[in-house]
């Protein structure tokens, strides 16, 4: 994988949850594509554009046209698909560094409005109360509908300490939520943890990014300074993906070495790939291994991996990797299900412009498709400060199916553990303000409280009705004083 792009995860208000990126092409696919050419349609591409240059009520500039016109084939395929510009290329190598400037907010389009995917946390979006599932149907005076995500993205972004006013619809409100914020310098924090009882550490992974591994290891090396650890929870709840190298490389750090950690499909050879967790896959110089540093002893202690509708892409691979081999206990509610690869072609090196087009999928590795179906928990326990119904892979226009799927037609979990239809209207208007979220990692976190009680043989206050492939503790409630989930 040296000398290529193997995971870019689009943030701060730039594109949808989780993508994860490659700059691997297929010469030959190129080749066949060229033969393919329909000079037919092509012909009547070229009358459109003639008869705009000629008819618009207004002047437009070709390259406006051209690039609109791009974009439109892209999108026009999947939610993942993309023209780049040299501003979106930028931003696509800048946020894997793990900062950018704006609002902290990652969003997507469906139905001519901005539906916020989720928000960072500690950011102005998140301190706002923005929610996943959110429309922005205003920006400052401006109204969304008729906009490209790329210039709702613009008009969000700007220089630190500017203010930008969002109008949001939400789901089950009566008003319209005005909520104005200043822009910061966003820095996702890739990786957190702590003791959070003694012999028990909590390892928050937000976002994976390029120093994810090498910081993984120095927090893991201060979990154990004071001793071994009785439990690990592996906290990706909200985390939307991030570059797959990561993801890779903190699969490994848990599992035998060499263990095949994903595998993707696709029509071009380069797209048929089994991933292991091997340094090649996940070091920047495979010949020095970060993960040597770490304790013999993170191999064998009993893990728990929560999950939430906000965990995709990269997060699904990692919770996919642990369950599949039996080495962690998924607990929380069923994932984003982004299961889809998109490769980075550039197109003009000078000008710094390329595409984003969808090439493979996604599978786990017993074979399970990620894609719009998500990792469903082997607990489900549900959170009482998080939406009921959220925004999936499934929700969204032109999602690709999931090929293991027979009934053609995904069934998403929501929040609640009920199924609803993939092809749900989208939320309407909505009102009033919202509860402050729950932090992770605190005593207040109901899904934290439960996945500790599991590590200690307790019993779970986990749901009773739960989705297929996921089990319930019958009949268990908390005694801890930690609000029992769903009641």
């Amino acid at each position: 994988m040296a000398g290529t792009l193997k995971g870019l995860g689009l943030l701060g208000g730039g594109v949808v949850a989780g993508v994860l990126l490659s700059l691997n092409f297929s010469a030959s696919a190129q080749r066949d594509a060229a033969r393919a050419i329909p000079f037919e349609e092509l012909r009547a591409f070229s009358q459109v554009f003639e008869a705009i240059k000629q008819s618009y009520v207004e002047p437009v500039d070709d390259k406006k046209l051209i690039n609109e016109a791009i974009n439109g084939m892209l999108t026009g395929l999947d939610p993942h698909s993309a023209y780049l510009d040299q501003d979106s290329f930028r931003d696509l190598r800048v946020s894997t560094e793990g900062k950018f400037g704006g609002l902290g907010i990652e969003v997507n389009m469906e139905d001519g409005l901005v539906k916020v995917v989720t928000p960072y946390e500690d950011t102005p979006a998140d301190r706002a109360g923005i929610k996943p599932g959110d429309f922005i149907v205003r920006i400052d005076d401006t109204p969304v509908k008729g906009m490209t995500l790329d210039d709702a993205v613009k008009r969000m972004r700007g220089k630190p300490k500017t203010s930008v006013t969002l109008t949001l619809s939400r789901k089950g409100a009566e008003q319209l939520i005005v909520v104005k914020l200043v822009r910061e310098e966003i820095r996702v924090q890739s990786v957190r943890s702590k003791l959070v009882e003694p012999g028990y550490g909590w390892l928050r992974i937000a976002q994976f990014q390029r120093p994810t591994v090498q910081d993984l290891v120095k927090h893991v090396n201060t979990l154990y300074k004071d001793g071994p650890l009785k439990g690990l929870v592996i906290d990706l709840r909200n985390d939307p993906g991030g570059v797959l190298d990561g993801a890779i490389g903190v699969s490994a750090a848990f599992l035998p070495p060499g263990t095949l950690v994903v595998s993707t499909d696709g029509r071009t050879p380069g797209a048929k790939q089994k991933y292991t967790g091997s340094p090649e896959y996940y070091a920047s110089d495979a010949g020095n291994d970060p993960l040597r540093a770490l304790p013999a002893a993170i191999k064998t202690v009993p893990i728990v991996v929560l999950v939430n509708g906000g965990s995709a892409s990269a997060s699904e691979i990692v919770a996919g990797a642990l369950q599949d081999h039996k080495r962690a206990t998924v607990m929380g509610t069923q994932t984003f299900g982004k299961g889809s690869v998109q490769t980075v072609i550039p197109l003009d090196e000078t000008r710094a412009t390329g595409i984003k087009l969808t090439t493979a999928r996604y599978y786990t590795p017993s074979g399970r498709s990620i894609q719009a179906k998500g990792i469903v928990p082997d607990i489900l326990i549900d959170d009482p400060d998080q939406p009921r119904v959220r925004l999936r892979e499934a929700d969204l226009a032109k999602h690709l199916d999931n090929p293991q799927d027979k009934t053609g037609k995904p069934a998403v979990a929501d929040e609640a553990g009920t199924d609803k239809a993939a092809d749900d209207a989208p939320a309407g208007r909505t009102n009033g303000a919202a509860r402050k979220p729950v932090e992770f990692g605190s005593t207040s976190d109901v899904q934290l409280q439960q996945a500790l009680r599991q590590l200690k043989g307790l019993p779970v206050a986990a749901k009773v009705d739960t989705a297929p492939g996921a089990t319930a503790s019958s009949g268990s409630s908390a005694t801890d004083g930690s609000t029992a989930a769903g009641k």
